[in-house]
């Protein structure tokens, strides 16, 4: 049953992130061929724009890859944490590197899954008081709050 619970989870961690699904879009599908400019408009002051969602959700799949593993030493590469900064020069170039970041994060962590102790995934998460599985979930569940959240700021941006 373990490894039936495994599969099931990195299934919902790839249609929450790439793979075809029901539901409609995933968080990759939902940042396909924005460019630069597109990433950084914003709705309205105080309000994160894609680029902004793309950091965050790439530093969450870090930090649940660091919990199941239980690595102190795994960091993430923008200063920050939750709503990472922005780079300095906000271009085109910074702005392929952060969607590979992204594409990066989402891998390391299927990987981790995929060879995660199945003895474990009912075990508290390391610093957390959520278990292993409830990470994973949760993890895919982010993905798709955010999926929508972007497809409705390209719906707001071309209203614009």
């Amino acid at each position: 049953m373990s490894e039936r619970r495994r599969t099931l989870l990195l299934d919902l961690l790839d249609q929450a992130f790439d793979r075809r699904a029901w539901h409609g879009t995933g968080l990759w599908g939902s940042i396909r061929g924005l460019t630069h400019r597109d990433a950084l408009w914003r709705p309205g002051r105080g309000r994160h724009n894609v680029w902004e969602i793309v950091l965050h959700t790439a530093y969450w799949k870090h930090i649940v890859r660091r919990r199941l593993t239980r690595d102190a030493t795994l960091k993430f590469p923008h200063a920050g944490s939750n709503w990472p900064a922005l780079p300095a020069k906000s271009d085109a170039a910074a702005w392929r590197r952060d969607v590979a970041l992204l594409r990066d994060q989402h891998r390391l962590l299927r990987a981790t899954i995929a060879r995660f102790p199945t003895t474990r995934l009912a075990a508290k998460g390391w610093r957390s008081t959520w278990t292993n599985a409830q990470h994973i979930c949760g993890i895919a569940s982010h993905d798709l709050y955010h999926a929508g959240q972007i497809q409705l700021l390209k719906v707001l941006r071309r209203r614009t």
